[in-house]
């Protein structure tokens, strides 16, 4: 059976995803934003006088916004439950009419 096709798991919890996941996602964001930084500057250095001066200052704000996309975002969610559709919804739970017989009893101590 192929993991695409494989059933998924049923969700018991509303934990969130594993802080280290989270840190990969914004380390990743981070350095993809410096990346654009270094062509910026190294576009800058090849191109005429109007468009290398849009570069350079691009190259000065992207530090501030890779910092701000890097930290300020929380990109973690509770994962959404899903529901279980092989068991009819609707025999989940005993009517509020049926009342349930018994007795207690009380064990010797």
């Amino acid at each position: 059976m192929s993991p695409a096709s494989a059933p998924k798991p049923t969700l018991i919890t509303s934990a969130r995803k594993r802080r280290s996941l989270d840190t990969d996602e914004r380390r990743t964001r981070y350095l993809w934003t410096m990346a654009l930084r270094v062509v910026c500057f190294l576009a800058a250095t090849v191109t005429p006088l109007p468009w290398n001066l849009i570069l350079l200052v691009a190259a000065a704000v992207l530090p501030t916004i890779a910092v701000m996309l890097a930290n300020a975002i929380d990109l973690r969610r509770e994962p959404e439950p899903e529901l279980d559709t092989q068991e009819p919804l609707d025999l989940l739970a005993l009517p509020s009419s049926e009342i349930v017989g018994g007795s207690v009893e009380e064990e010797p101590r």
